[in-house]
């Protein structure tokens, strides 16, 4: 399945802390869920255990919201730690 993002997904991505890696897997095996306006989120956990914004945490989790087409076109991704 063709995966992109679209450049507000990338810079998104980068400014919160996930990887153009970790947003793909998040999709290709990630948990997936309804989201609004037809699109759909794909979520998934990755062991961190390391230190974001002065906080050590020992899971990120990366959601990213996309839609079908030609494939899936990531709109936007949201980072969470704990």
């Amino acid at each position: 399945v063709k995966i992109r993002l679209h450049p507000h997904a990338k810079a998104r991505r980068a400014e919160r802390g996930a990887s153009e890696t970790e947003v793909i897997l998040a999709v290709e095996g990630g948990e997936r869920f309804p989201a609004k306006l037809g699109r759909y989120g794909f979520r998934r956990n990755f062991a961190y255990n390391d230190v974001w914004r002065d906080r050590r945490h020992a899971t990120k989790q990366v959601e990213a919201i996309a839609v079908e087409e030609d494939g899936w076109l990531v709109i936007t991704v949201l980072v969470r730690f704990f």
